[in-house]
């Protein structure tokens, strides 16, 4: 009968990862509507053993239950830490405490924060560096550096006979792994929007770095890809690594998205005048969000996404909306490329968000619509006309990129 405290990946390699149901927000920040899995491996060479990457503390108990019955009385030699985050690493203190002579292998620039977050020192670390090599008894490990992905010190590590990447928070995904572990044991549309949330939330500001990872490894022969969160890749490795690509490049989709702030319904109903003219336009993919209801890392999702990107706020003591300005602010910080911008803005008494959304349009170096909307009060009709001009103006900009 199979053990039900961990999943034969092959004859050397078990995952032992746990699911969090209980999170509300990754990081404090990031809604996990359907939680997230803290993926772990335990690499059998035979005469020796290691763990590659934690889980997070809250799992513990279950965890190190895990750990034990997959080794089966043996001891642990080495855990590898590719990368230092405590959603994988807040573990690695009781498993060290727990096999006294396990050695910590990782690089130069996790020593230190390993030593500040858990008190852990250099005697128990093996130091590796970009392209060197560990033999785990008749196996062997090969490091690579991946720096700002997402943090300076991440790396990811291959072992060449099963062609197995352990790829850390790459080309992982919100949500937990609800009884399968592989990608060909369940619906990928199930995951895709979560694992492109994860990234644009997460991973997308080093897309660049993303890139160059990306090229440094496509050399390697893989067969297999065990990242720190979501499905192991073992059958679908070519649509997860090119949609990896697509988000680093910053491919974005035909389609507008409008995003506004409405305290009174006047701004609501500029968005939704834009929304049906770019219907008459011939756009077919339109979504509109309400800044105050939409949470922020939904927001930069479908920012990511979307080529056209419309934003609409009244003015609040004399600034943007509040939330509006918290996407614009967060906007700025993502570094996003390939989109085309439209804004419009709305005032009771005296303005200013006009300007400030323009400051935001010169900033994102994105392409710029040439008409603008400012209101005072009510949309009359020669304002609702601007709204249908700027649809226009949106609807030949997307169709150049056809």
């Amino acid at each position: 009968m199979a053990n039900t405290r961990f999943v034969k990946i092959h004859d050397q390699l078990h995952y032992i990862g746990v699911n969090d149901r209980y999170t509300h927000l990754f990081e404090a920040m990031w809604p996990l509507p359907d939680g997230i899995s803290y993926n772990s491996y335990l690499l059998d060479g035979g005469s020796e053993t290691c763990l590659i990457d934690c889980v997070k503390i809250d799992s513990i108990i279950e965890f190190m239950e895990k750990l034990r019955s997959v080794l089966g009385g043996r001891g642990l030699d080495y855990v590898v830490v590719n990368h230092m985050e405590p959603d994988h690493t807040s573990s690695l203190k009781a498993v060290v405490e727990s096999f006294p002579g396990c050695k910590v292998i990782t690089n130069s620039k996790a020593v230190k924060m390993m030593e500040n977050f858990y008190g852990i020192g250099e005697d128990r670390v093996v130091l590796v560096g970009d392209g060197d090599t560990v033999k785990i008894g008749e196996r062997e490990l090969t490091f690579y550096s991946t720096p700002m992905v997402h943090w300076p010190e991440s790396m990811v590590c291959f072992e060449e006979a099963t062609g197995t990447l352990f790829s850390q928070d790459a080309f992982g995904g919100y949500g937990t792994l609800d009884g399968a572990i592989f990608d060909d044991q369940i619906e990928w549309d199930k995951y895709r929007d979560e694992t492109v949330r994860y990234y644009t939330n997460i991973v997308g500001k080093y897309s660049v770095q993303v890139t160059r990872a990306l090229k440094k490894l496509e050399g390697l022969d893989i067969k297999m890809i065990c990242p720190d969160h979501g499905p192991i890749w073992r059958e679908n490795i070519e649509p997860i690594v090119k949609l990896y690509s697509d988000l680093s490049e910053q491919k974005t989709e035909d389609g507008v998205l409008i995003v506004y702030g409405s305290m009174y319904g006047n701004t609501e109903m500029m968005a939704e005048a834009i929304a049906r003219a770019l219907t008459e336009e011939g756009v077919r993919n339109i979504r509109i969000r309400d800044v105050s209801k939409t949470h922020l890392s939904y927001l930069i999702s479908e920012t990511w996404n979307y080529r056209g990107i419309i934003l609409g706020c009244p003015t609040y003591n004399v600034d943007l909306f509040p939330p509006m300005r918290t996407l614009v602010e967060t906007l700025k910080k993502q570094k996003m490329k390939n989109h085309i911008l439209g804004t419009f803005t709305n005032y009771s008494w005296g303005g200013g968000a006009e300007k400030q959304m323009a400051a935001f349009a010169e900033e994102s170096k994105w392409e710029v619509l040439p008409t603008t909307i400012d209101v005072m009060g009510a949309p009359e009709d020669e304002d609702l006309e601007k709204c249908r001009q700027m649809a226009k103006e949106m609807a030949e900009a997307l169709a150049k990129y056809r």
